[in-house]
């Protein structure tokens, strides 16, 4: 077997609940530059969901720092919803930080800061979301990026 397909892809992720922090990490078989253009561009829209939840029909970023970007989708129950936020860093193909904020939450907007490095095999992909004040919502959102790594990591193994 090639050392690309025996490349661990189980995503884990930790939330510090008090400081308002997740991390989490996956290892994906293709090269940086191949996962930044699935985070950065409306390939996105390919692979972030999954029809019992939710899916994500639109994405746009702007990449450059002040630039804008947006992700809008349906849920399982036909709501529909949006996330968007300001990009704050970029430095393709390794580093992407941006605000998010959801429609659905009137509390502050959070940071999510992606790292991917590349590694025998493949791309190691970092996430820190900080600035949760609410406990619950960040642990929430710990079991949530486990979920997003494993449909990233689905969509880019039939590469």
């Amino acid at each position: 077997m090639s050392t690309a397909r025996t490349l661990a892809r189980k995503a884990t992720a930790i939330a510090d609940l008090d400081s308002g922090l997740v991390l989490a990490r996956v290892e994906i078989a293709v090269p940086p530059a191949r996962v930044f253009t699935a985070l950065t561009t409306d390939e996105l829209t390919q692979w972030w969901g999954a029809p019992e939840m939710y899916r994500t029909t639109a994405h746009a970023i702007d990449l450059r720092v002040g630039g804008a970007w947006r992700s809008s989708g349906v849920g399982a129950d036909g709501h529909t919803f949006h996330v968007g936020g300001e990009v704050l860093a970029v430095e393709a193909p390794h580093t992407l930080v941006y605000t998010w904020k959801p429609s659905w939450d009137d509390g502050p907007a959070t940071t999510v800061s992606y790292r991917l490095d590349a590694i025998p095999g493949g791309t190691r992909v970092t996430v820190r979301h900080t600035g949760f004040t609410n406990p619950a919502v960040c642990g929430d959102h710990a079991t949530g990026w486990e979920r997003v790594f494993g449909w990233l990591g689905d969509h880019l193994a039939a590469d």
